[in-house]
């Protein structure tokens, strides 16, 4: 079996140094299935309404564009308030090492502890790592709160949120810019199409199998536009 990284002491070496980095494959899955599932919608819905192309197209553009960066503000704003609670709990901590640092030792002993130090080399470990505040403050962040040990970017999470909502938003969209015929059902073959490559895709950072979870995340997808195509076909005669 391949393993996921190298193992000489160079590749670890190198591996920790440059510190555990961000991952931003949830806002990019989150924002394409929206972006996705929003815009097929509204095309579903307008065309079992038996409504133009010219408004298919206009109103999945302003959702596109609309409810992207509505997505995309959020998602700032959402982890952006992480960033500013995890400068709370950091300003917490350092002001308790300050001043109530025996109970703060006591703290880190027994976070060691249960990690499975005891006698010496726990009261070593304790002593060492609480001469680096620094240092201290971070293992009490992932051990004590249960935060990511690095801190998490507001403006590329939202980057990624957007350009994933764009992405897959689109493609609903381009059979009925392009003039391709049949438009409503290159769209819809298109569209679950994109849909089973982000599960797929999704697949990569799970236990899943692919087409297991291509398959789920296309079933997503469909029962929204199954939704949206019944709710416009009611007000197709209106």
């Amino acid at each position: 079996m391949t393993p996921e990284h190298g193992h000489s002491p160079q590749e670890i070496a190198a591996r920790l140094s440059a510190g555990s980095s961000n991952n931003y494959l949830k806002d990019m899955i989150y924002g394409g299935i929206d972006g996705g599932v929003t815009t097929f919608a509204i095309v579903a819905g307008v065309a079992g309404a038996g409504l133009s192309h010219g408004i298919i197209v206009t109103l999945g553009i302003a959702n596109i564009l609309a409810d992207g960066f509505s997505m995309a503000a959020s998602n700032y704003a959402g982890t952006k308030a992480e960033v500013d609670d995890r400068k709370r709990i950091i300003r917490i901590e350092e002001r308790h090492i300050e001043h109530h640092r025996e109970g703060e030792l006591e703290e880190l002993r027994q976070i060691l502890a249960q990690r499975g130090l005891s006698g010496q080399v726990l009261d070593e470990a304790t002593r060492e790592i609480s001469e680096n505040k620094e240092k201290w403050v971070a293992l009490m962040l992932t051990d004590e709160y249960g935060l990511t040990r690095d801190a998490p970017h507001p403006m590329r999470a939202a980057l990624a949120t957007f350009a994933a909502f764009l992405l897959a938003g689109s493609i609903p969209l381009i059979p009925f810019v392009t003039g391709m015929e049949p438009a409503f059902e290159i769209s819809v073959l298109a569209t679950l199409l994109t849909f089973f490559l982000i599960g797929t895709g999704k697949s990569r950072w799970s236990l899943s199998a692919w087409w297991w979870s291509g398959a789920e995340t296309l079933l997503i997808g469909a029962l929204a536009a199954l939704i949206a195509y019944g709710v416009g076909g009611l007000f197709a005669h209106g």
